[in-house]
Formats: C-alpha cells, sequence, structure tokens
C-alpha cells in the first residue's frame, strides 16, 4: 500500500479545503491508493523575489508564486492574481481546483495558479508595469504556449497580460501571444473574453432557474464582489430580466430591493474606483449581503466567505459561485442538510472564463480569429454539455452537486495519469 503524502509546504486553511474536497471525492469513486497522491499534489511550485524601483527611487522587493498543479492533460492555465492576501498555499488550492474544472469541461489543459504578494491599488500605472514585468521575466523557462499559460485574476486586468506577453515575447525574440490569455483585442486577445466568466455564471443560473421553474424575470440577484466577474454577471443576469438587489467591493455594498442599475454603479466606479458612496441604495456590509433573502446568491470575489456560521441564516434559493472556493466544507454540509437551495459549484459555475481562454489561445496558435456571436456560442455549448455530465453524475450516484462536479474532474486526471503511466 501506498504512504499518503503529509504536505506541508502548502499548508493553509484553503488548501486544506481543497484536500478535504479531494479526499470526499476520490473516495466516493472508489479511486486507487496508487494514484491519490500523484492526482491530488502540486507538480511543482515557483516562489520568486521582485525588486521593483518605485517612483521615489526607493527599491520594493515583492514575493511571487506560481503552481503548476497537472501538466499531465495538456500545457498547465490559471490566473495570476495580485492581492495582499496571497499565499503559496492560497495559490496551490486554486491552481488544484483549476484542474477539476478544466477537466471537467473537456479543455486539454492541467491547472496552474499564479500570485504575488502586493495591492496592486497602491502601486502607481509605472510601479504596477514594473512589477508585472518582472514577475513575466523570473517565470521565463517555465511558461509558454505549450508549457504554461496564464490569464487574468483578482486584482489584474488585460493591460497587465498585454505587459507580461510583450516581456515574454521581447525574450524569445519573436510575438508569442499564446504565452498568456485575457488580452487586449489589439494585441491578439479574444472577442468575448472579457465577460466570458460573467456570462458563464448568468447563462448557467438561467438554465438551473429553468430548471426549478422560476422565470429569470421574477428572480432578485444579490451579488458579493463587484469586479470583473460580478459585474459581467449582473450585466448579463440583468439584460436577461433579472433584478439586480445588492452589489458589493471590499469597500462595502449597496442593497435596494427595488433594483439597482447596474451600468450606473459601473460608471461611478468607472469614477471614483470604488462603489464606496455610491446613491444606489442603502449601504449593506459584506457579510449583511449573503443573508439577504433573495432568489439568486452570487459570491464573486475571495475564497471562503460561506462558512459553518452564516450557511444557516442563508435566505437565497440558488448559489452561484462565480468565485473560486468560496464555501467551506462545513458550510457545503449545511446547506446540503438543508435541502433547499440548490449550488452550482465553482468548477462548473465559473468555467466560462477559462474555456474562452482556451478559445483565445487557439485562435493565438492558429492566427485565425472569430466573432464573439462565434465565441459565445460555443461557450454555451460546452456550458450545456458540461451541465448535464454533472446532472447525470449527481443522479445517477446520489450525490450532491460538488461532489458530481468533483469526482467527473478528478476521475479524468487520474485516468490521464494512469494510461501515460509512471516515467521512470
Amino acid at each position: 500500500m501506498s504512504k499518503a503524502v503529509v504536505s506541508t509546504l502548502y499548508d493553509s486553511d484553503v488548501f486544506r479545503m481543497a484536500c478535504r474536497q479531494f479526499d470526499q471525492a476520490a473516495d466516493a469513486i472508489n479511486l486507487p491508493e496508487e494514484i491519490r497522491d500523484r492526482t491530488k499534489y502540486p507538480r511543482r511550485c515557483i516562489a520568486v523575489s521582485l525588486p521593483v524601483r518605485r517612483d521615489n527611487g526607493s527599491v520594493t522587493v515583492f514575493e511571487g508564486y506560481r503552481v503548476q498543479h497537472n501538466i499531465s492533460t495538456g500545457p498547465s492555465k490559471g490566473g495570476i492574481r495580485f492581492h495582499e492576501g496571497v499565499t503559496l498555499g492560497e495559490v496551490a488550492a486554486l491552481a488544484m481546483w483549476m484542474s477539476w474544472k478544466c477537466s471537467l469541461v473537456g479543455l486539454p489543459y492541467g491547472g496552474a495558479k499564479g500570485g504575488v504578494i502586493v495591492n496592486p491599488r497602491e502601486l502607481s500605472p509605472t510601479e504596477l508595469e514594473h512589477l508585472s514585468r518582472r514577475y513575466m521575466q523570473e517565470l521565463i523557462g517555465f511558461v509558454g504556449p505549450q508549457l504554461d499559460i496564464a490569464a487574468p485574476d483578482v486584482g489584474t486586468n488585460e493591460q497587465i497580460m498585454a505587459w507580461m506577453m510583450d516581456t515574454y515575447s521581447n525574450h524569445v525574440g519573436y510575438i508569442s501571444p499564446g504565452v498568456v490569455t485575457g488580452k487586449p483585442i489589439s494585441v491578439g486577445g479574444s472577442q468575448g473574453r472579457r465577460e466570458a466568466t460573467g456570462a458563464g455564471v448568468a447563462y448557467l443560473v438561467g438554465k438551473y432557474l429553468e430548471d426549478l421553474r422560476i422565470p429569470v424575470s421574477q428572480a432578485t440577484v444579490a451579488i458579493q464582489g463587484f469586479g470583473n466577474v460580478g459585474s459581467e454577471t449582473a450585466l448579463a443576469l440583468s439584460a436577461m430580466g433579472a433584478r439586480i438587489i445588492a452589489i458589493s467591493d471590499y469597500t462595502g455594498g449597496i442593497h435596494n430591493p427595488a433594483g439597482i442599475d447596474v451600468k450606473k454603479a459601473l460608471a461611478y466606479i468607472q469614477y471614483a474606483g470604488v462603489l464606496k458612496d455610491f446613491d444606489g441604495g442603502g449601504a449593506v456590509t459584506n457579510e449583511e449581503l449573503l443573508l439577504l433573502e433573495c432568489t439568486v446568491l452570487v459570491p464573486a470575489a475571495l475564497e471562503r466567505v460561506i462558512t459553518k456560521d452564516n450557511a444557516p441564516r442563508l435566505r437565497c434559493r440558488v448559489i452561484a459561485e462565480g468565485a473560486n472556493g468560496p464555501t467551506t466544507n462545513e458550510a457545503d454540509r449545511i446547506i446540503e442538510a438543508r435541502g433547499d437551495i440548490e449550488l452550482i459549484p465553482d468548477i462548473l459555475c465559473n468555467s466560462g472564463g477559462v474555456i474562452v481562454s482556451y478559445f483565445e489561445w487557439l485562435q493565438n496558435l492558429q492566427s485565425f480569429y472569430w466573432s464573439r456571436d462565434e465565441v459565445l456560442a460555443k461557450l454555451n455549448g460546452i456550458l450545456d454539455r458540461a451541465k448535464e455530465s454533472v446532472e447525470y453524475q449527481k443522479r445517477k450516484f446520489k450525490f450532491g452537486r460538488r461532489l458530481a462536479a468533483l469526482t467527473l474532474g478528478i476521475g479524468r486526471v487520474a485516468e490521464t495519469k494512469q494510461k501515460r503511466g509512471l516515467f521512470p
């Protein structure tokens, strides 16, 4: 019998949470012991020091990471996060979830994730460019269109991806747009990529409301996190006829039972930078927003916000996980025991971003670009097939929806590793 690995390198609350999810899924499908640790733990990680000259002439050294969880199913794929709370364990957990997500929706990728410990709002545009370019420079040799492909995440955006692509291209001596996705259209980005994650969340919300026989026009929606994912979800659901009654960012939130003008909120953020003092409704905290009565709750910010403390008090009909890992293991058990909330798990719900990133990568490799309508039609087709496979797995084995999604994703990665064998 194989001896289980006990990893201290990635030890953190969020990594332990991801490992508990894996263990539960592995037990459910009787995954052989000899393949478990190979499937579970990251293939490799890189930690880098990033000295950046500040505008005042001083030098600050930032710390960054890149974790490549799985490279058995294809090049690794995953976002880069600029946030002051980044840890190696968090990055490893996010890379693990990305492996299951890519596998679940049928993409030829493994999972990866990157992060830098920094508050990007405290950097000038010049300092942010220097940090972005230095991070990519330190990763050259570990990344590339056939090795590891980055994308935006919390605290990063398409401009940062453009700087990183340019840095890599200057190093290899030719333009290499496929090294990152989520780029501006002018440098090889894809139509539909900016809104892809939120559009995918909204599309699946619409499908599950249809299953519940709840008209979208009668649905109320509360969204925690009004960054790219949250705002695009709000725009898409609003266009479908839903009423957005609450939104929030790190400064707090707005609640208006009559509905929030999403475009007005976005215009305000473009001017003010944050939601604070937006006059579209009454003030609400991020914690209070989760407990509002609504049809659909969308946690679209950071992980571990739905906990054993607030799960019993949730007043929604559907949870659509726009963020990665927003629901703790204990909260999962409470929600499943309640039986009155339909949960769309993160590795299905927010997979639209990586699906359209895959489309962007394909277009870069072929130098042949698609229209927005083509991109979104292909996205919806993949989401339909993934939802159908999750629901079939759920019915067949009487699993909860998260367990159904995880067993599909994990099982496919494990099967690939078994078929490829163990290199001596």
